[in-house]
């Protein structure tokens, strides 16, 4: 199924190629970089598509809104039968059923002149036409924020296995250790009983960390429409992001999403089309005019006198002039609801303006604070690996206890983890400024510049 984004959006579709991307049934056993998991992820969902066919819909609808602006043509045939009763007077009239009788029209009208209502109601159209586009933004933008959001979370996954393999690597050393000097007498063999315990909490925590790899990987792949059970290799992000040379302010990022963000956008279009629906409901109670054409012919086999509706041709061209002196009140009170719902659009867009820029605020300082984290993690890292490598080494020569010895792995194994999650925290918290300014597809491209 193909898929067209708004401008706003401009995901490219890098990933279709000659065969349509919806077919496909496995995953590719390739790479797979962000942007390619996002293409396959916009041609599959079922999501994405109920949202394409809503905004087609709305598109429709626009350009139904263009039949104002042309004639209204018409046409009729008919044919039937008289019954004449025996009372019936005149001249070679036979009682009974006559012969059929046949009649053809053809009509057109076309409005001239309504003081501007006809383009109000299409003004209105076209903002729900504007408005509909940008809630299918909106969606699409959506879509590919959850899509990233897997994304980060299965390779958070794959570095917590990674992870986890190293820690029992480790674990093995030390029991390896605590055997042979507990052979060679200088350890006793508690040392050896607490290195089965972290090698044995080692492999137990391998074996998590392979499920929680298993329902990260099936959480992207139930996303992308295939099976959960499939298997898919993703890319890893560069290392040197997050740095400041890729940074901006909030006023900018705030002005970003002044200009790009669909539900502001969208709000201003309902906006607009409420201002225009009020005016038409105004313009309603003025004068219209309109211009209209006629032509007919009849053949009546009941008739024996010429007349213009019984047979041969005829037809009638004029200029109507209408105006709504009275209808119930109904005018009046649509007036007045118009212009509730047009002060109803005016507010909703302040709160949605308000709502904006207070998700753009909390995205970029809960950025802010990851970066800070990351930076922690990064020391906290560092520290530890250095301190189990020392630890181990005093353990080898009798200057440290088994028990010091674990607390080091502990410790290396937890700062691990922590580095991982702030890593792709990271990401994720980029993801979500892009979000918040309307502009995920930089987050695709490379990087969101925040500071």
């Amino acid at each position: 199924m193909k898929k067209y984004i708004l401008p706003i959006v401009l995901v490219p579709f890098s990933a279709f190629g000659a065969d349509d991307c919806a077919t496909i049934r496995r995953v590719p056993d390739t790479v797979l970089t962000l942007q390619q998991v996002v293409d396959y992820g916009l041609c599959r969902n079922p999501q994405t598509a109920a949202a394409y066919a809503s905004y087609r819909a709305s598109h429709f609808n626009k350009n139904a809104g263009y039949a104002a602006y042309l004639p209204s043509v018409s046409a009729g045939l008919s044919a039937g039968k008289n019954y004449v009763s025996k009372n019936t007077t005149g001249p070679n009239v036979k009682t009974g059923w006559q012969d059929w009788n046949y009649s053809a029209s053809l009509s057109a009208s076309y409005l001239i002149f309504d003081f501007g209502k006809r383009s109000a109601d299409f003004a209105a159209t076209l903002a729900q036409y504007r408005a509909a586009g940008f809630d299918y933004d909106e969606s699409i933008q959506n879509y590919v924020y959850s899509v990233i959001g897997a994304y980060y979370e299965l390779l958070n996954a794959d570095a917590s296995v990674e992870a986890a393999k190293m820690t029992l690597k480790v674990a093995q050393t030390a029991k390896d250790t605590a055997d042979k000097k507990f052979k060679a007498g200088a350890v006793a063999k508690a040392d050896v009983y607490r290195a089965d315990t972290t090698l044995a909490s080692a492999e137990l925590k391998l074996e998590r960390a392979k499920n929680n790899r298993e329902i990260a990987k099936g959480t992207l792949l139930t996303k992308l429409s295939f099976p959960a059970d499939q298997e898919i290799i993703i890319a890893d992000m560069p290392a040197s992001f997050g740095s400041d040379a890729e940074s901006e302010n909030i006023d900018k990022l705030i002005e970003v999403a002044r200009k790009k963000r669909p539900d502001l956008l969208k709000a201003s279009a309902n906006k607009d089309a409420a201002w225009n629906r009020r005016a038409s409901a105004f313009l309603k109670n003025l004068p219209s005019i309109s211009a209209s054409a006629s032509l007919g012919w009849g053949d009546d086999n009941f008739s024996d006198t010429f007349s213009p509706s019984s047979n041969d041709l005829n037809g009638s061209i004029g200029i109507r002039a209408s105006m709504p002196i009275f209808a119930g009140f109904a005018n009046m009170y649509g007036l007045r609801a118009a212009n509730s719902n047009y002060e109803t659009a005016v507010e909703n867009e302040r709160a949605v303006k308000n709502n904006a820029m207070m998700d753009v605020f909390t995205a970029y300082q809960n950025y802010k604070t990851a970066k800070t984290v990351l930076e922690q993690t990064d020391a906290l890292l560092k520290s530890a690996t250095e301190t189990e490598r020392v630890t181990s080494g005093m353990y080898k020569v009798g200057r440290s206890t088994m028990l010091d010895w674990q607390q080091a792995q502990s410790d290396l194994a937890d700062a691990r983890n922590q580095n991982n999650a702030a890593k792709y925290d990271l990401y994720v918290k980029r993801a979500a400024v892009a979000l918040a300014i309307g502009d995920i597809q930089s987050q695709i491209d490379g990087g969101t510049n925040v500071k």
